[in-house]
């Protein structure tokens, strides 16, 4: 059984930093790729950006150059470095994987919170 745990969320004022993770445990079928997404209040879950098994990185427009996506695969964890948040940030932060038999897993989520 394949789990995800995301840790690291919280409050953060307007322009702070935070880094997520996202620890993984059970079997993986390898190759497989990670991302985060998150869910603002009121809106639909969306993409913020994902890692290849390779380590290749892709984001949406409007969090290049400031949030970064990398994984330690030795400890079967991957992060988001998050920087320069915006209040209308504010979500619920969640993990995907994706394996190499196309199934996919996910975390419960762990909550991001802007303060301007």
């Amino acid at each position: 059984q394949v789990q995800l745990v995301e840790s690291g969320g919280g409050l953060v004022q307007a322009g702070g930093s935070l880094r997520l993770s996202c620890e993984t445990s059970g079997t993986i079928s390898s190759p497989f790729s990670m991302a985060w997404y998150r869910r603002a209040p009121g809106k639909t879950r969306d993409l913020v950006g994902y890692i290849t098994s390779g380590g290749s990185t892709n984001y949406v427009d409007s969090v290049k150059g400031r949030f970064t996506i990398d994984r330690d695969n030795a400890k079967k964890t991957m992060y988001l470095q998050m920087n320069n948040l915006k209040p209308e940030e504010t979500a619920v932060y969640y993990c995907e994987l994706l394996g190499a038999d196309q199934r996919d897993y996910w975390g419960q989520g762990t909550q991001v919170t802007g303060s301007s």
